[in-house]
């Protein structure tokens, strides 16, 4: 197991002036950002850690990756404390802060690859492997002698995430890597990122509000708030417990009228018409499947197209961010 911990908790104290609530006799005020959690993730996954700002979602981050000490609980990371063990864990993991750079400010890209390196006291051909890989999938030969101070956002990300993975760590997590990258960018990070896990078995810890990030390259979610787990499942399985319906969208080759009652159809929540009737949309639940709703389209008119669209990771989130929150 890459990942288990068992009531992992971490308390800060809030002096009287950062209080919101009033202050109890000292002064002083002890507050959980992360309240409890358990979570076990095993080698070779790929995990969205998700939830609303100030969920405990960073707290947590920094508390696996030794930054931080846990107020109370137990905790391993490939088989280490954190704590006690941070050294050694640090040759195990990589991360990859978004806000954060972990290159070196002043120098050519390939010089803060070059003392990764020799941190980690990785093999010349291992690294040279690894690294001409990074350079051919990621796009970085351009722009290697380029200090990092002058490299963009995209370019400077994709370095970032090429220095986490030199020394081959079998856990690699992620803070926010897309923020700010554009469309083009975000697109090659994610490629390479699900690449790295389903091919390298790297296990994949993944914090971020851009969910297209969680749908394209994690199988699980975790969602906290207040500290707490609120939900850990398959993506699928979420998606069917907690968000809305399914769409069928239907593209005819002529109108038809015969159409208009198949809201009426156990499953079917809704119906609407596009593009003067050629297209047609139906809204149904999981008790209705896909085939049978296209068959009984098909038996009432001629389809040109059909397109199934399945509930976003973002109707999933908004389930949990839109309920009401635990006292505390």
């Amino acid at each position: 197991m890459i990942v288990h911990a068992e009531g992992l908790r971490r308390e800060f104290v809030l002096g009287r002036r950062r209080m919101l609530r009033r202050t109890p006799p000292g002064g002083r005020r002890r507050v959980a950002a992360v309240d409890g959690i358990d979570l076990r993730i095993d080698a070779g996954e790929a995990v969205g850690f998700l939830g609303p700002n100030g969920a405990g979602k960073s707290t947590t981050i920094k508390m696996l990756t030794g930054i931080l000490v846990p107020t109370a609980g137990r905790l391993r990371v490939c088989g280490l404390d954190p704590v006690t063990q941070r050294r050694e864990l640090a040759r195990r993991i990589g991360v990859v802060f978004g806000q954060r750079s972990g290159l070196w400010w002043d120098l050519p890209l390939a010089d803060s690859f070059a003392l990764v390196r020799a941190i980690h006291r990785v093999p010349e051909a291992a690294y040279r492997a690894r690294l001409d890989r990074c350079v051919d999938v990621l796009g970085l030969s351009e722009f290697l002698a380029t200090p990092v101070r002058q490299l963009s956002l995209g370019q400077r990300m994709r370095g970032e995430i090429t220095a986490a993975l030199l020394h081959a760590p079998p856990l690699l997590v992620l803070d926010e890597p897309t923020v700010g990258l554009d469309l083009v960018s975000k697109e090659r990070l994610r490629a390479f990122l699900r690449e790295v896990n389903a091919q390298d078995g790297v296990t994949v810890l993944l914090t971020t509000h851009d969910l297209p990030d969680v749908e394209r390259l994690c199988r699980r979610v975790v969602v906290i708030d207040r500290g707490r787990v609120v939900a850990d499942s398959d993506l699928d399985a979420l998606r069917t417990r907690f968000a809305g319906p399914r769409e069928l969208v239907v593209d005819l080759v002529t109108p038809a009228p015969e159409l208009d009652g198949l809201d009426g159809l156990p499953g079917v929540t809704g119906t609407a018409a596009e593009a003067g009737g050629l297209r047609r949309r139906f809204a149904f639940g999981p008790e209705t499947s896909a085939a049978s709703l296209v068959a009984e389209v098909a038996r009432r008119a001629e389809i040109r197209d059909i397109t199934v669209l399945e509930p976003s990771i973002e109707d999933v989130v908004r389930t949990f961010y839109g309920a009401p929150r635990p006292a505390g």
